[in-house]
């Protein structure tokens, strides 16, 4: 009689579970990368629109008096405004002239 050479229900159930081990200490790790690279994101928009700002006052002689002033102009983004991924708005202070950071 020849025995076939097969996986048994132990070995099957063992890399069952090295699989799932494996996938709990991956799944956490990816989601943490996408929300550093998110923020990042949001961070570097940020400095986008001051940068922005910055060439509205030297074009203009004076600093916009509203977001949108520099935002929808496209001299200045002729592909959109930059979104915040987290789909936050972003807001411009006055006072300072400033698009300031938001925290995530």
């Amino acid at each position: 009689m020849q025995y076939r050479k097969a996986l048994t229900l132990i070995e099957l159930l063992i890399v069952v579970i090295i699989l799932g081990a494996l996938a709990a200490i991956a799944i956490p790790r990816i989601t943490t990368s996408a929300t550093t690279a998110k923020i990042n994101v949001c961070k570097t928009n940020v400095d986008t629109l001051n940068t922005v700002i910055e060439m509205y006052n030297v074009d203009n002689g004076s600093y916009p008096s509203a977001l949108t002033d520099v935002t929808g102009d496209v001299n200045y983004f002729p592909d959109g405004a930059p979104a915040c991924p987290f789909g936050t708005a972003y807001t411009y202070n006055t006072t300072i002239h400033r698009v300031p950071d938001h925290s995530h």
